[in-house]
């Protein structure tokens, strides 16, 4: 989006960067459709396997370095595209496009990297959309090496001054190569926080914005610009004072990030005294450590979408049943909740064959898809009976609207453990069941179904999104997705007092939980488990340990009387105000004029 001279894309790697824009050429190199003769295809197979033994190394040299410079976690990214080039069946369908349609090595490369992408880019896998970059970057690298010319833009000249890179779509490779005397920060058009090249911008610790549509048609080379990776900005020819405020920003920033380090290994209780848990939410494998080492008592949300994203294949029993374990003992004594698949909406994988829907989120979708692919749920829900004989794992149903999909999944649980039991398997038997708040419907019925749980947890996302009929993806209602609204207010009070009134604990898995603001009211209404993304640990422990039980609950009560989410969050934020710096949160925007 834009603005005047700001643009509005998604904040991926924290921080603010003041300097001038540099706009990096990205572009595939121009692939000749000249044919060839039957002779010369063992000459164009040779000249394809060489050129990708070549791109191989220079990737394993990249992966080298990434390891240095980031960590062993990131480096993986490099074993992706590795992978990729490794890909037999990849690799022979390319030499028959050379062989049976003699077309020339590099012909065929593009030919088929074509193909793979439009596939992927149509996806409904998020995952799978992302890792087109990774694709768009090998096939750059190896249409240079049977081409010629250089693997890489990248930035040369010594003595120049530090610049902002802006580029139509960041490659990983790319972005390991920007070094930080050079580069102050990075921006692309396209790219999201989860994409490979974002994740290495926070490794390496540069500010990053990506999603800025249309920006480099808008801006030109030389131009000085403020990029704030916090907020998702880039704000073109900043006024003094603007620059002055950037960094006034940054410092704030900076002196946040110190205070967090201080507090990461001090508990997680209210000025007061009171214990407020603190657990993370798992997207994908390599977040367990980043959880774990930010001090995560236990995961409250284990996605399993990963596992059968992208596969055209369902991942078998004892492979769910390993990781489920893995994860388990990785945060014992501490429990971890496992949710089941939470397929469907934009979510479907190449190995379920749903048919479109006008409503995808209010269609056939988690537990409803559970359920009605009974085989696909057995198999999970004996991988995770496998797995509790070791380790405190649970199960939570997500997208639940009736008492009776409880009551069948707990149905499930009992066959699938009399199974194991025949089988001779070893497994735990009181696998705790628990459900996910996140309908009117469920909120409406949290009594009944605290009856029939273990435990509770809101998914404040999803619950804001259907209790408002807003569609939280769709940018012109973004001003209306608004978790403080009176009604989200009153159903989360109504929820965490249904749990109270069982004597479950009710967490939070939602973004409310890991914002200043929100979480003054959740701590007031009572709730006393957060569960967040791995890296909103350090700041949500330094905001529980600046907050009073008493003042909080005065502050929500206000809230529950309130007629609009403008007059909750101003009655929060008064609260906030006398015991945060809110300045450090970098709480409102810089002036754009």
């Amino acid at each position: 989006m834009k603005s005047s001279r700001l643009f509005t894309g998604v904040g991926v790697s924290p921080g603010i960067a003041v300097g001038p824009l540099y706009l990096l050429g990205t572009d595939l190199p121009d692939v000749s459709h000249r044919a060839i003769s039957e002779d010369q295809v063992e000459e164009e197979i040779a000249r394809l396997h060489g050129a990708v033994e070549r791109v191989r190394q220079q990737l394993e040299e990249l992966k080298d370095r990434t390891k240095t410079l980031a960590g062993p976690e990131e480096a993986k990214i490099f074993s992706a595209q590795i992978a990729m080039l490794e890909d037999q069946e990849f690799l022979g369908d390319i030499e028959r496009l050379v062989s049976e349609n003699q077309l020339t090595a590099e012909r065929a490369f593009e030919f088929k990297v074509l193909e793979v992408r439009a596939v992927w880019a149509r996806s409904s896998s998020a995952t799978l959309r992302q890792r087109v970059a990774d694709l768009v970057g090998i096939q750059i690298r190896v249409l240079r090496a049977l081409i010629g010319g250089e693997t890489d833009e990248v930035l040369n000249e010594n003595g120049a001054p530090p610049v902002i890179v802006l580029a139509r779509e960041l490659t990983p490779g790319l972005t390991v190569q920007l070094q930080k005397d050079q580069v102050v920060g990075i921006a692309s058009e396209r790219g999201t926080r989860t994409a490979h090249a974002a994740i290495l911008a926070r490794s390496l610790g540069i500010p990053c914005v990506m999603g800025l549509v249309g920006c480099m048609d808008e801006v030109q080379s030389g131009a000085t610009a403020i990029l704030d990776g916090t907020l998702g900005t880039v704000l073109l020819d900043p006024s003094d004072v603007e620059i002055r405020n950037a960094h006034r920003r940054e410092g704030h920033r900076l002196e946040m990030a110190r205070e967090l380090d201080a507090v990461l290994e001090q508990p997680s209780v209210t000025s007061d005294g009171t214990a407020v848990s603190l657990w993370a939410n798992v997207d994908l494998p390599e977040e367990v450590e980043v959880a774990h080492d930010n001090g995560a008592s236990g995961v409250g949300l284990l996605r399993t979408e990963f596992l059968v994203i992208g596969r055209t294949e369902l991942p078998g029993e004892v492979e769910q049943a390993e990781f489920f374990e893995r994860v388990g003992k990785r945060f014992a004594p501490y429990p971890v909740v496992v949710r089941s698949y939470d397929l469907g909406g934009d979510k479907f994988p190449a190995a379920f064959h749903a048919e479109r829907e006008a409503n995808p989120f209010l269609g056939w979708r988690a537990i409803r898809v559970c359920l009605d692919e009974p085989d696909v749920f057995r198999t999970q829900i004996r991988a995770m009976l496998r797995a509790r004989a070791t380790a405190d794992v649970r199960l939570m149903l997500p997208l639940v609207t009736e008492v009776e999909e409880v009551i069948r999944t707990r149905e499930m649980v009992g066959e699938a453990a009399a199974e194991l039991k025949a089988e001779g398997l070893e497994f735990g038997e009181d696998l705790p069941v628990g459900v996910m708040i996140e309908t009117p419907a469920a909120a409406a019925l949290v009594d009944e179904l605290a009856e029939l749980s273990d435990f509770l947890s809101v998914g404040t996302n999803d619950l804001t999104q259907y209790m408002l009929a807003v569609d939280r993806g769709n940018a012109r209602l973004a001003d209306r997705f608004n978790s403080l609204h009176p009604a989200v207010v009153r159903s989360l009070k109504q929820i965490v007092d249904g749990g109270r009134r069982a004597g479950l604990d009710v967490s939070v898995c939602g973004e409310m939980a890991s914002e200043p603001i929100p979480l003054v009211l959740l701590i007031g209404l009572g709730f006393r488990v957060m569960s967040v993304s791995p890296a909103s640990l350090p700041l949500v422990r330094w905001l529980v340990r600046r907050l009073d039980i008493e003042g909080a609950e005065s502050a929500a009560s206000a809230a529950l009387k309130a007629r609009s989410g403008a007059e909750v969050a101003s009655l929060l934020e008064d609260y906030a105000a006398e015991r945060i710096d809110l300045a450090l949160l970098g709480l409102g925007r810089l002036p754009t004029d």
